[in-house]
C-alpha cells in the first residue's frame, strides 16, 4: 500500500509534472529545428562533369528558384507550426499519455515535411502540390487536435484561461488546415494558383494574432 501511495504522489507531484512537460517541449523543439535544417540540405546544384564558368554557375543558381521557393514556403509553414506549438504549451499545465501520443504524431508529420518540400521543388506539378498540401493539412489537423484534447473541459489547461486565447488556439490551426485543404481543390484547376493560395496563411496568422 505504501508503494502505491508513493507512486501516486510521484504521478501527481507538480514539480515532476512540470519537468516532464519541459522535456516534451524540448524534444518537440529539437524535431522542429531538425526539420527546418533538413529543408536547406535539399537544395543542391545539378551535377556537372566539369567546372562551371561564372555564367554557367549564375544560370544554375537562378534555375534553382523553385527550390528556393519551396524552401521559403516550408520554412515559414514549419515556423508557424512551431509558434503555435510553443504558444499552446504555455497554456497546457499538465500532460497524460494521450497528449504525448498526439504530440508524437504531430512531430512525425513535421519531421516528414522536408520530403514533400523536395518533391514540390523538383516537380512542382499538380501531384506534387496535392501531396504537399495533404501533409500540411494533416499537420494542422494534429495541431488542432492537441489543443482540442488539452482544452476539452479544461482537461490539461488552467480553467481560468481567457476565452479569447481558447478560441485563437482552436481556430488558428484549423484555418491553416482549411487553406491547404482548399488548395487541393484549386490544384485540379491550376496548381500555380493553389500554391499562391498558401500565402493567405501568413495573412490569416497576422489577423488572428
Amino acid at each position: 500500500m505504501s508503494e502505491n501511495k508513493s507512486r501516486s504522489a510521484i504521478e501527481t507531484d507538480p514539480g515532476k509534472d512540470h519537468l516532464a512537460l519541459e522535456r516534451l517541449v524540448f524534444f518537440s523543439d529539437a524535431v522542429f529545428a531538425i526539420a527546418i535544417t533538413l529543408l536547406a540540405l535539399e537544395i543542391r546544384l545539378p551535377s556537372a562533369g566539369e567546372d562551371l564558368t561564372n555564367a554557367e554557375l549564375t544560370s544554375s543558381l537562378f534555375n534553382l528558384w523553385p527550390a528556393y521557393l519551396g524552401y521559403a514556403i516550408s520554412f515559414m509553414v514549419i515556423g508557424f507550426f512551431w509558434i503555435g506549438h510553443h504558444r499552446k504549451y504555455r497554456f497546457i499545465r499538465r500532460y497524460d499519455n494521450n497528449l504525448l501520443f498526439l504530440n508524437l504524431l504531430l512531430l512525425m508529420v513535421i519531421a516528414f515535411i522536408p520530403f514533400p518540400a523536395s518533391v514540390i521543388s523538383e516537380y512542382g506539378n499538380r501531384t506534387a502540390t496535392i501531396f504537399y498540401a495533404i501533409v500540411m493539412f494533416l499537420a494542422g489537423l494534429l495541431s488542432a487536435g492537441i489543443w482540442g484534447y488539452a482544452s476539452y473541459h479544461d482537461r490539461l489547461i488552467d480553467p481560468a484561461l481567457d476565452v479569447r486565447y481558447r478560441r485563437k488556439e482552436t481556430w488558428a490551426p484549423l484555418i491553416m488546415s482549411g487553406v491547404f485543404l482548399l488548395s487541393i481543390g484549386i490544384a485540379f484547376l491550376n496548381d500555380d494558383l493553389a500554391k499562391l493560395s498558401w500565402a493567405f496563411i501568413a495573412l490569416i496568422t497576422v489577423i488572428i494574432r
